[in-house]
């Protein structure tokens, strides 16, 4: 399937300051990518070369079926912090940026009005923006995005400065948008990324360190890994246990204990049976695997 976008050797200098380093990767469509890295990754500068926001310094930009044509007609962009006129209502905010794309009344009037049911800003429609609250705003700055039906939807850390409520509507929100069309988003939030994602992209220093399919670098990069959570009692067991042939780490904080092994069915036999032999007091004990968190700071750390 050929990618929605294809972006090759891109590069973005601010003066000697090199902000986005030779990068390349494309998004596949109906699909959703996440953009992950630590603050001065290159993210939001990534993300605005890609909406024509800011031009590169080097590389390319080929969106598919628009080689020479401008792509922006194609794209809708939610910033972090969307700006409004807050004495407009939402219907008028939408049927303003409508204008914007150059779309005709007929057609905007009706988009307005399902995109106004799918946020579910339906009864605020005539209420002034300046009385939304924050996670109102953020779905009403999703519908301006989404207005002319754009092929690609990116979103600039859409959920960082949402309060829980908030940050759970704009997430369902996200949920069903993404089978619509192709999005793609940037957050320090890896639980949201591994929830929503089917591509991961992760930035280290204007650099991409790491990308592949979710599943993918769950199977590369993951290792198994076990929990010992057992009180006081577990910093002395720990201790005992360093050596033994199938452990690669111990990480050990407060009473619990994440034990990264090479074997786990040889690991969990062994360590049972030993903290049975020992009478350890044993609370919790649990067989698991490294989270995408411990890939994202495996990836930027190094």
């Amino acid at each position: 399937m050929e990618p929605i976008i294809r972006v090759d050797n891109l590069g973005k200098h601010f003066g000697n300051t090199v902000a986005v380093d030779r990068i390349s990767f494309s998004l596949a469509p109906g699909k959703c990518t996440a953009l992950l890295g630590p603050n001065g990754a290159g993210k939001t500068t990534t993300l605005n070369m890609l909406t024509g926001l800011l031009t590169p310094t080097k590389g390319d930009i080929v969106f598919a079926g628009l080689e020479g044509k401008d792509r922006r007609e194609q794209i809708g962009y939610l910033p972090q912090t969307p700006v409004f006129f807050n004495w407009m209502t939402g219907k008028e905010y939408l049927h303003f940026t409508a204008k914007l794309y150059g779309m005709k009344p007929a057609s905007f009037r009706k988009r307005t009005d399902e995109l106004l049911e799918l946020m579910g800003l339906k009864d605020a429609r005539n209420r002034r923006i300046g009385g939304y609250s924050g996670g109102m705003k953020q779905r009403l700055g999703f519908a301006q995005a989404l207005i002319h039906s754009p092929k690609l939807l990116i979103l600039d850390e859409p959920v960082s400065a949402l309060d829980p409520v908030g940050r759970r509507e704009v997430l369902e929100l996200m949920n069903r948008i993404k089978g619509e069309t192709t999005l793609l988003f940037s957050t320090h939030v890896l639980h949201d990324a591994e929830q929503l994602s089917d591509d991961i992209l992760i930035m280290k220093n204007g650099s991409l360190v790491l990308a592949g399919s979710l599943d993918e670098i769950r199977r590369e990069h993951r290792s198994p890994i076990l929990i010992v959570d057992a009180d006081d009692a577990t910093s002395n067991w720990v201790e005992s246990i360093r050596q033994l042939p199938f452990i690669k780490h111990v990480e050990y904080s407060g009473s619990a204990a994440v034990i990264s092994v090479t074997d786990p069915v040889e690991a969990r036999r062994v360590l049972l049976a030993d903290l049975t032999a020992k009478d350890v007091p044993v609370i919790r004990f649990e067989a698991a695997y490294t989270t995408l968190e411990d890939v994202f700071l495996k990836a930027v750390t190094q």
